[in-house]
């Protein structure tokens, strides 16, 4: 509802606008066709002044003004004004898990309270992780992108739940060969109950319900367990449909021609999956620019750095791009 009335206000302003400037143009017209008109028997040649100002002049401030108070009117809808002008770096580097996500979404949490913080630069370099703490931090960047711009960079890598992130910012900035997509979910069951069995190794499960252990290594799934679990994928699959959907401005059946869980380069998908080429000072003059400033102080904001390497001790199902699985005992 917000936001709406920003797009009113907007409209109008940019309504006038176009009245001012449609007004003052026939109002220059006559004044030139009066300044050009010489009497007859006479010499003299006369410039219309108004207020000691020509009228191409009176023209001219009239439209910098109106376009100054549109980008005021921008700067205060994003919050952004003279004191708050500082950019921040959060990196979210590795795979991402529980402690990424309780770095990250408190990080954000302080930013978006901090006002000397005009806008948030996500440094992303994550092939994935966990689902629940990848979509934490994606819904703590659509919240922090209603009170100040968000632009994403990525340079080497921003792929499954790395780009789940990235999807919710105003913008995607990539390096020409960075890697990003590989929207889609992994689920990975070991059954060992052969390789027990052939070790000598018993196990004695004490449980509550028949699906208790369901996904334990030492048993296979039944029917019924295999079913529940395509569910589940299925559903956080559609969850990462609908993330790229809106944050990609596309449909979803469009979504759908990039979502086979493969990584592409970022110059093959720009103006899709990602909106420019560039570095990370590319991101950072689009991020002023959303800003509406230039000169921006630049802050990192540390979050923990995290390892590319994931043991799984337990199915789960990730937002992961299947080559940064560790499978290994």
């Amino acid at each position: 509802m917000k936001s709406d009335i920003w797009k009113y206000i907007t409209f109008i302003l940019v309504l006038v606008l176009g009245v001012f400037v449609m007004s003052t143009t026939l109002l220059y017209l006559q004044n030139q066709s009066l300044s050009n008109y010489v009497p007859t028997n006479t010499t003299c040649k006369t410039e219309v002044v108004v207020g000691n100002q020509t009228s191409e002049t009176l023209l001219n401030a009239r439209i910098a003004e109106l376009q100054s108070l549109l980008r005021a009117i921008e700067m205060e809808r994003k919050g952004v004004n003279a004191s708050n002008t500082t950019i921040a770096i959060v990196p979210i580097f590795g795979v991402i898990d529980d402690q990424t996500a309780l770095n990250t979404v408190t990080t954000l949490e302080k930013l978006m309270k901090n006002d000397s913080i005009g806008g948030v630069l996500l440094w992303i370099e994550s092939p994935g992780g966990d689902v629940g703490p990848v979509r934490e931090i994606y819904h703590e960047v659509t919240i922090l992108k209603t009170k100040k711009p968000v632009v994403t960079y990525t340079g080497g890598i921003a792929a499954s739940g790395g780009y789940y992130i990235a999807v919710g910012t105003d913008k995607i900035i990539a390096d020409p060969l960075a890697e990003v997509g590989s929207i889609g979910v992994i689920y990975v069951h070991f059954n060992l109950e052969k390789n027990y069995a052939s070790n000598g190794i018993e196990v004695t499960v004490f449980k509550t319900g028949p699906h208790k252990d369901m996904g334990a290594e030492w048993r296979g799934l039944t029917d019924y367990e295999r079913e529940k679990i395509w569910g589940m994928v299925n559903a956080y699959f559609q969850s990462f449909l609908d993330a790229v959907s809106t944050g990609r401005n596309m449909t979803i059946n469009e979504t759908k021609k990039y979502a086979t869980g493969e990584t592409w380069l970022a110059i093959e998908v720009n103006g899709t999956l990602i909106d420019e080429t560039g570095n990370l000072q590319t991101a950072i003059q689009e991020l002023e620019k959303l800003m509406g400033v230039e000169g921006a102080e630049v802050k990192v904001y540390d979050s923990a750095t995290q390892s590319y390497s994931l043991g799984v001790y337990g199915d789960k199902a990730l937002y992961l791009d299947p080559r940064y699985l560790n499978v290994g005992r």
